[in-house]
Protein backbone atom coordinates (compact mmCIF):
# COMPACT_ATOMS: atom_id res chain seq x y z
CA UNK A 1 0.00 0.00 0.00
CA UNK A 2 1.50 3.30 -1.11
CA UNK A 3 1.30 6.18 1.34
CA UNK A 4 0.04 9.57 0.24
CA UNK A 5 2.16 12.57 1.14
CA UNK A 6 -0.27 13.45 3.98
CA UNK A 7 0.03 9.95 5.43
CA UNK A 8 3.83 10.13 5.19
CA UNK A 9 3.85 13.47 7.02
CA UNK A 10 1.45 12.12 9.64
CA UNK A 11 3.68 9.07 10.10
CA UNK A 12 6.81 11.25 10.50
CA UNK A 13 4.98 13.45 13.00
CA UNK A 14 3.98 10.37 15.01
CA UNK A 15 7.57 9.10 15.00
CA UNK A 16 8.87 12.51 16.12
CA UNK A 17 6.28 12.74 18.90
CA UNK A 18 7.13 9.24 20.15
CA UNK A 19 10.86 10.08 20.08
CA UNK A 20 10.25 13.30 22.01
CA UNK A 21 8.16 11.53 24.65
CA UNK A 22 10.87 8.86 25.01
CA UNK A 23 13.59 11.50 25.56
CA UNK A 24 11.55 13.51 28.06
CA UNK A 25 10.48 10.48 30.10
CA UNK A 26 14.05 9.14 30.14
CA UNK A 27 15.32 12.54 31.28
CA UNK A 28 12.89 12.58 34.17
CA UNK A 29 14.52 9.52 35.73
CA UNK A 30 18.14 9.65 34.57
CA UNK A 31 19.61 8.11 37.78
CA UNK A 32 17.72 4.82 37.29
CA UNK A 33 17.54 4.84 33.48
CA UNK A 34 21.18 3.88 33.01
CA UNK A 35 23.54 1.30 34.52
CA UNK A 36 23.46 -2.41 35.37
CA UNK A 37 20.16 -2.11 37.24
CA UNK A 38 18.05 -0.14 34.80
CA UNK A 39 14.46 0.92 35.03
CA UNK A 40 13.86 3.05 31.97
CA UNK A 41 10.14 3.88 32.07
CA UNK A 42 10.38 5.20 28.51
CA UNK A 43 10.94 1.60 27.36
CA UNK A 44 7.19 1.10 27.89
CA UNK A 45 6.83 2.90 24.55
CA UNK A 46 8.36 -0.15 22.85
CA UNK A 47 4.84 -1.65 22.66
CA UNK A 48 3.69 1.15 20.31
CA UNK A 49 4.63 -0.73 17.11
CA UNK A 50 1.48 -2.73 17.87
CA UNK A 51 -0.44 0.39 16.82
CA UNK A 52 1.73 2.00 14.15
CA UNK A 53 4.92 1.30 12.22
CA UNK A 54 5.90 4.94 12.92
CA UNK A 55 6.78 3.79 16.44
CA UNK A 56 9.78 1.85 15.11
CA UNK A 57 11.80 4.94 14.12
CA UNK A 58 10.16 6.83 16.99
CA UNK A 59 11.43 4.66 19.85
CA UNK A 60 14.75 4.07 18.10
CA UNK A 61 15.40 7.79 17.61
CA UNK A 62 14.19 8.47 21.16
CA UNK A 63 16.66 5.94 22.56
CA UNK A 64 19.47 7.29 20.38
CA UNK A 65 18.83 10.89 21.44
CA UNK A 66 18.46 9.92 25.11
CA UNK A 67 21.77 8.09 25.04
CA UNK A 68 23.48 11.06 23.38
CA UNK A 69 21.88 13.75 25.54
CA UNK A 70 22.40 12.00 28.86
CA UNK A 71 26.06 11.16 28.33
CA UNK A 72 26.20 7.53 27.30
CA UNK A 73 29.37 5.98 25.92
CA UNK A 74 29.70 5.65 22.14
CA UNK A 75 29.16 1.86 22.24
CA UNK A 76 25.99 2.39 24.26
CA UNK A 77 24.73 5.01 21.82
CA UNK A 78 25.18 2.58 18.93
CA UNK A 79 24.33 -0.80 20.43
CA UNK A 80 21.73 0.40 22.94
CA UNK A 81 19.85 2.07 20.09
CA UNK A 82 20.30 -1.06 17.97
CA UNK A 83 18.79 -3.17 20.77
CA UNK A 84 15.77 -0.86 20.79
CA UNK A 85 15.47 -1.02 17.00
CA UNK A 86 15.59 -4.84 17.04
CA UNK A 87 12.97 -4.93 19.77
CA UNK A 88 10.68 -2.47 17.97
CA UNK A 89 10.88 -4.39 14.69
CA UNK A 90 10.15 -7.61 16.57
CA UNK A 91 7.15 -5.97 18.22
CA UNK A 92 5.83 -4.90 14.83
CA UNK A 93 6.26 -8.44 13.53
CA UNK A 94 4.27 -9.86 16.48
CA UNK A 95 1.51 -7.23 16.34
CA UNK A 96 -1.15 -9.86 15.57
CA UNK A 97 -0.93 -10.98 19.21
CA UNK A 98 -0.91 -7.95 21.48
CA UNK A 99 0.32 -9.88 24.51
CA UNK A 100 3.49 -11.01 22.67
CA UNK A 101 4.40 -7.50 21.49
CA UNK A 102 6.45 -6.87 24.65
CA UNK A 103 8.65 -9.97 24.25
CA UNK A 104 11.10 -8.80 21.51
CA UNK A 105 12.22 -5.58 23.24
CA UNK A 106 12.60 -7.39 26.56
CA UNK A 107 14.75 -10.08 24.94
CA UNK A 108 16.85 -7.77 22.76
CA UNK A 109 17.70 -5.47 25.67
CA UNK A 110 18.28 -8.34 28.09
CA UNK A 111 20.74 -9.96 25.68
CA UNK A 112 22.52 -6.90 24.23
CA UNK A 113 22.71 -4.33 27.06
CA UNK A 114 24.83 -6.43 29.48
CA UNK A 115 27.52 -6.69 26.79
CA UNK A 116 27.32 -2.93 26.29
CA UNK A 117 27.71 -2.39 30.02
CA UNK A 118 30.75 -4.66 30.08
CA UNK A 119 32.59 -3.23 27.07
CA UNK A 120 31.43 0.40 27.07
CA UNK A 121 31.64 1.02 30.79
CA UNK A 122 33.95 -1.74 32.04
CA UNK A 123 31.37 -3.18 34.43
CA UNK A 124 32.92 -5.91 36.53
CA UNK A 125 29.61 -7.73 36.97
CA UNK A 126 29.23 -11.08 35.25
CA UNK A 127 27.25 -11.01 32.00
CA UNK A 128 24.64 -13.52 33.26
CA UNK A 129 24.12 -11.46 36.42
CA UNK A 130 23.63 -8.29 34.35
CA UNK A 131 21.23 -10.18 32.08
CA UNK A 132 19.12 -10.90 35.13
CA UNK A 133 19.21 -7.33 36.46
CA UNK A 134 18.62 -5.71 33.06
CA UNK A 135 15.96 -8.32 32.29
CA UNK A 136 14.07 -7.56 35.50
CA UNK A 137 14.07 -3.85 34.66
CA UNK A 138 12.86 -4.59 31.13
CA UNK A 139 10.10 -6.90 32.36
CA UNK A 140 8.90 -4.18 34.73
CA UNK A 141 9.19 -1.37 32.17
CA UNK A 142 7.93 -3.15 29.06
CA UNK A 143 6.12 -6.22 30.34
CA UNK A 144 4.19 -4.44 33.08
CA UNK A 145 4.10 -0.70 32.22
CA UNK A 146 4.14 -1.34 28.47
CA UNK A 147 1.20 -3.72 28.64
CA UNK A 148 -0.69 -1.26 30.85
CA UNK A 149 0.00 1.44 28.24
CA UNK A 150 -1.10 -0.90 25.45
CA UNK A 151 -4.36 -1.72 27.24
CA UNK A 152 -5.04 1.97 27.95
CA UNK A 153 -4.36 3.03 24.34
CA UNK A 154 -6.33 0.14 22.81
CA UNK A 155 -9.60 1.92 23.47
CA UNK A 156 -8.45 5.13 21.73
CA UNK A 157 -6.29 3.66 18.96
CA UNK A 158 -8.41 5.05 16.13
CA UNK A 159 -8.37 8.55 17.58
CA UNK A 160 -4.65 8.58 18.42
CA UNK A 161 -3.23 6.61 15.51
CA UNK A 162 -5.94 7.29 12.91
CA UNK A 163 -5.74 5.56 9.58
CA UNK A 164 -2.19 4.40 10.27
CA UNK A 165 -3.48 1.73 12.63
CA UNK A 166 -2.50 -1.31 10.61
CA UNK A 167 -2.72 -4.96 11.50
Amino acid sequence: MKKTSNEAIYSMAQAAAIAAIYVVVTGMIVPVAFGPVQFRISEALCVLPYFTPAAIPGVTLGCLLSNILYGSAALDIVFGSLATLIGAVGSWMLRKNKWLVCVPPILSNTIIIPWVLRYAYGSADLIPVMMVTVGIGEILAIGVLGNLLLAALERYKDVIFGRLFIR
